[in-house]
């Protein structure tokens, strides 16, 4: 695949093609590219369940090392973020992560949120679209440099 395919111009071919393996290959394991999507998908977000949990952890110390190691997990899978960000289940998917995140961390503050539910929703929009900018277009900045940014950016006081 090249870097910058589109979930709608892949093919089981050009699947095959780019991991040197033959179409029956790929029928072994996968029923079609739609089977493979949803594997990688679930993969990528078990890892990325396992890189938020820390995070929840607030009364750390190394928060803003926390954040930098979770999104270091996108700025290593970044191109595969990049094609499946374009899918709106995976990026619904994404953004309801992010959602939950930051209101487990806000109940574990003790900030009260059911006056400003819209805001969790700002904010987890928010934190998506730096990450899919920096993904995309930012890549010249390292992970610890744009988590030090959301932090100031939020101060703590909203995640």
């Amino acid at each position: 695949m090249a870097d910058n395919v589109e979930i709608s111009q892949l093919t089981v071919q050009k699947v095959a093609n780019r991991a040197e393996l033959n179409r029956a290959t790929f029928y072994l394991h996968y029923e079609d590219l739609n089977d493979l999507l949803r594997q990688i998908v679930h993969e990528l977000f078990d890892d990325l369940s396992m890189k938020v949990e820390p995070l929840l952890q607030v009364k750390s110390r190394n928060e803003q090392e926390q954040l930098a190691t979770f999104l270091s997990y996108f700025y290593e899978y970044r191109k595969v973020f990049a094609v499946l960000v374009e899918h709106p289940g995976f990026k619904n998917h994404l953004s309801n992560l992010l959602k939950k995140t930051i209101e487990k961390r806000r109940e574990a503050r003790n900030i009260n949120t059911t006056k400003s539910v819209a805001s969790v929703d700002i904010v987890a929009s928010s934190l998506l679209g730096v990450m899919m900018w920096w993904i995309k277009e930012g890549t010249e900045y390292s992970a610890e440099y744009i988590a030090d940014q959301i932090t100031l950016m939020y101060k703590r006081k909203y995640m």
